[in-house]
């Protein structure tokens, strides 16, 4: 518990002396609006599997056309992290919006080393065990508004990993997989970044052929539905969240959904693994001042098509709060760090962006 305790209070501290204001001089003429607002957050974070993770975050907004009024902001930023346990990753992710909303694009890329664990119970003693990845993934994706709130597009996913795992408990494998997507989109949301009422409804049906370079078939299908309720007569907002991930067919190890992360907050072992994943959870999202706020969220998961059968069709809670602080001058958008509680496990998250 010291180590959480001073991970915390060290985030914290980084946090609030970066968010001190500048003295304001009201005789001073105010600056121009600049296209670009570009800012550099820190990343400090402690992980169950990770250990402590050090990095930074340069990123930036940017309006693609000056003269375009109703596409949101575009965001491109890099990160670069390392940790205690000798993992590290580089990545690069940018959303962009243009045409007047019209289009909407992303592309993403992560390369690193990433040294984890999972856990096995068909052997004489079950536990967990290590393993490391060396992994390269690119994703992108394109979207067109077919009429009012509703966007269809397609994508491409690139991914290659080589892991080996602890003591030989399986066998080193090298696998790279090539994905193709159909997506559907529905989002009424007032804003993409820090939405306050709404909803974002997605449908995303990932294959991976054999003719496409893959060495066996497999498909996902994964659901997601946000709405959005203004409180307090809109300084706050309750956000709740359906997710579904279904793995149909050859799932890779690498491939398949741990509870965690964005869909239910409070496990960081990767314990509980498996071919798909159902969780509901809600957030209530307090703003105490326009650049500071804090979060309370709770929320539950499912998983199936666990190489442990016990785990499948289990319910695994997980509840937590979180802190949160506004990085851009002209955007409401957030960073911050949230603390979870799970079935025997916790977490610890630093945010770029809202969890959902």
């Amino acid at each position: 518990m010291q180590r959480i305790s001073f991970t915390l209070l060290f985030f914290l501290f980084c946090l609030l002396a970066f968010a001190q204001n500048k003295p304001i001089d009201s005789a001073a003429t105010p600056a121009p609006a600049k296209n670009i607002d570009f800012n550099v957050m820190p990343y400090i974070n402690y992980n169950r599997t990770l250990d402590f993770m050090f990095g930074a975050i340069p990123m930036m907004m940017y309006k693609i056309d000056k003269t375009d009024t109703i596409s949101p902001k575009s965001l491109s930023g890099l990160s670069a992290v390392y940790t205690t346990n000798k993992s590290y990753f580089i990545s690069l992710f940018n959303k962009f919006y243009f045409k007047e909303d019209k289009w909407r694009a992303q592309l993403f890329f992560v390369t690193g080393d990433h040294n984890s664990q999972f856990y096995m119970d068909d052997l004489e003693a079950p536990d967990f065990y290590d393993y490391g990845t060396k992994t390269t993934i690119v994703n992108t994706s394109l979207q067109l508004k077919i009429i009012k709130s509703l966007y269809l597009g397609i994508g491409y996913s690139y991914a290659h990993y080589n892991t080996k795992y602890e003591d030989d408990v399986q066998p080193a494998s090298i696998t790279h997989t090539n994905g193709l997507q159909l997506i559907t989109l529905y989002d009424t949301r007032n804003a993409v970044y820090y939405p306050t009422k709404g909803d974002k409804i997605r449908l995303r049906w990932i294959t991976y052929p054999e003719w496409f370079g893959n060495d066996v078939n497999a498909n996902k299908i994964l659901t997601e539905y946000n709405k959005y309720f203004p409180m307090r007569s809109g300084n706050d907002v309750l956000a709740t969240r359906f997710s579904g991930k279904f793995g149909l067919g050859n799932i890779a190890f690498e491939q398949q959904v741990t509870i965690g992360g964005e869909d239910i907050r409070g496990y960081s072992e990767g314990k509980y693994r498996g071919d798909g994943l159902i969780a509901l959870q809600s957030e209530y999202r307090y703003n105490f001042n326009k650049k500071m706020g804090l979060v309370g969220f709770a929320g539950i998961a499912t998983i199936y098509g666990s190489d442990t059968a016990d785990f499948n069709w289990n319910l695994y809670p997980g509840a937590g709060i979180g802190y949160r602080y506004r990085a851009f001058k002209t955007e409401k958008f957030n960073v911050g760090l949230d603390a979870a509680l799970g079935k025997g496990d916790w977490g610890i998250y630093f945010r770029i962006g809202e969890a959902f």
